[in-house]
C-alpha cells in the first residue's frame, strides 16, 4: 500500500530505508526476549528446550518477514528493482546467529538424552563408559 499510495516512499531508495528500519525493529524486538545472557542463562540452568524454542521463534519471525517481502515484491510485478542483499544484511546476520545457537542447543539436548541411556549386552559396560566419556568431554 505504501508503494501504491505514498508520495514519498514509492521510490526504490526510500523503500530500502523503510524495509531496513523494519528489519532493525524486528531484530530489536527479538533481542528483547532472546538476548545473549538470557539464552546462556537458560542453557546453564539446563532449560535447553526453552532456549531452543525461543531461538526458533525469533528465526521464524525473520523468515516470515522475508517471505512476506518476496510475496509482495512478486505482486508489485517488477516495479521493485531492489537487490535483496541491500535490504536484509542485518536480518540475515541475526538469523544466522540465531541458527548457530539453535544448533548448539539442539546438540546439548541430544547429549542430555544420551546421558540417560544405559547400554546392555556383552559390550554394554564398555559402550556405556565410552558414551559417558564423550558426554564428559562435551
Amino acid at each position: 500500500m505504501i508503494w501504491q499510495y505514498s508520495l514519498h516512499y514509492n521510490t526504490p531508495a526510500r523503500l530500502v530505508v523503510l524495509i531496513r528500519e523494519i528489519c532493525n525493529a524486528i531484530i530489536i524486538r527479538c533481542r528483547d526476549s532472546i538476548n545473549g545472557p538470557a539464552i546462556f542463562e537458560l542453557i546453564s540452568s539446563e532449560n535447553h528446550a526453552s532456549a531452543h524454542d525461543q531461538l526458533t521463534v525469533a528465526f521464524d519471525v525473520c523468515a516470515k518477514f522475508k517471505d512476506a517481502y518476496f510475496e509482495y515484491k512478486q505482486k508489485a510485478k517488477g516495479q521493485w528493482k531492489i537487490t535483496t542483499n541491500a535490504l536484509f544484511v542485518r536480518l540475515d546476520s541475526f538469523s544466522e546467529r540465531c541458527q548457530d545457537i539453535m544448533h548448539l542447543t539442539s546438540t546439548i539436548i541430544q547429549f542430555t538424552k544420551l546421558q540417560k541411556i544405559e547400554l546392555g549386552n556383552t559390550k554394554g559396560k564398555t559402550l556405556t563408559d565410552i558414551k559417558d566419556q564423550i558426554s564428559v568431554e562435551f
